[in-house]
């Protein structure tokens, strides 16, 4: 799959996201080591320890479904560009440290780095 597909797929999940407190909506696309996709939107909480990004949302629905590997990941905002958080980083690192993260403004400006470049001394147990 090309990066700027996986980039309009998380992009098209954006209007789903529920961002009511921080107006900072996201969305993201997981592509994994197979093929398929699994799409995620940021969702916030009152208790905004109970939020979630949209990377880790994606995520935890590749890793319901049963797919543990991953190959890339596209991050999109509504507001310009969009980066994993640190969670989310270790979150996805225990997963796949060399997971191509996508982010960028638009389809023709895209960033293309590895997540251990994000997350140089990402840990697992």
């Amino acid at each position: 799959m090309e990066y700027r597909e996986l980039y309009r797929m998380a992009k098209g999940a954006l209007p789903h996201a529920y961002a009511p407190f921080s107006h900072f909506a996201v969305g993201a696309a997981l592509l994994t080591e197979s093929g398929e996709v699994f799409t995620g939107v940021n969702v916030e909480n009152s208790s905004y320890g109970g939020t979630i990004c949209a990377e880790r949302t994606a995520c935890v629905k590749a890793v319901s479904e049963g797919f543990r590997r991953f190959r890339a990941l596209a991050v999109v905002s509504g507001e310009g560009k969009a980066s994993p958080c640190g969670i989310c980083r270790q979150f996805l690192y225990e997963f796949a440290p060399e997971l191509i993260v996508i982010t960028g403004s638009d389809e023709e400006h895209l960033e293309i780095r590895r997540l251990s470049e994000l997350l140089p001394e990402g840990f697992r147990l």
